[in-house]
């Protein structure tokens, strides 16, 4: 339904734990008869804040404590299937698209371009379309057809990226260092890394380690 066929603004429910970041969300929309800001709040208050207000569109951060953007994602559609979640963050990694998506994100804005996209993104989110920025679809489109990661093979990833030895991954994780070594030669070759100091910084500004 456009805003043309209901005649009232497009209420938008901003959650995000930075106050700064709400501040200049609220300054998007401040002054405009398009768009109106109903709420602002954190994960942990977005469930309450969506059922009070029932937004046409929730503007939503990844990285929150307490509670996540993706379970917040996540219990919003359970409450309500239909809503339409824009999610607003920092992070183009693939993998942080794609769980948003698979929770239920309906859109995707870099904060770093909040400023030129959001508002269109908004529109067409609200007009029933996806909205995904040209680079994180790439990113996705480029691995899409890879095999990802082992939930072991993450563990063993994370533990190395704090400088873990293989001996200390094995003891930490109940498992031998031959298994170490086995899993960090796979992890290596799926993530088309040179070393694990290589594969670290690939994983994190993909999305698959987050600290």
């Amino acid at each position: 339904m456009t805003l043309l066929q209901h005649n009232r603004p497009i209420s938008v429910l901003a959650v995000d734990d930075h106050p700064l970041i709400l501040e200049g969300i609220a300054a998007v929309f401040e002054g405009m008869s398009e768009m109106n800001l109903v709420g602002a709040c954190d994960g942990r208050q977005a469930l309450a804040l969506y059922q009070q207000h029932l937004p046409d569109v929730t503007l939503m951060d990844l990285q929150m404590p307490g509670v996540s953007g993706l379970e917040a994602i996540e219990l919003i559609r359970q409450y309500d299937p239909h809503a339409r979640i824009v999610v607003l963050t920092t992070y183009k990694g693939d993998v942080h698209a794609l769980r948003a998506i698979k929770a239920g994100a309906v859109g995707y804005v870099l904060k770093n371009m909040m400023r030129t996209d959001l508002l269109e993104t908004i529109r067409g989110v609200h007009a029933g379309h996806r909205r995904i920025p040209a680079e994180v679809a790439m990113e996705l489109a480029e691995y899409m057809s890879e095999v990802s990661l082992t939930p072991r093979e993450t563990e063993v990833l994370k533990l190395a990226a704090v400088g873990k030895s293989n001996k200390r991954i094995g003891a930490g994780l109940d498992i031998s260092e031959d298994t170490v070594k086995v899993h960090m030669k796979n992890i290596l070759a799926k993530l088309h890394a040179a070393d694990r100091t290589h594969a670290v910084t690939i994983a994190v500004r993909r999305g698959i380690l987050q600290f």
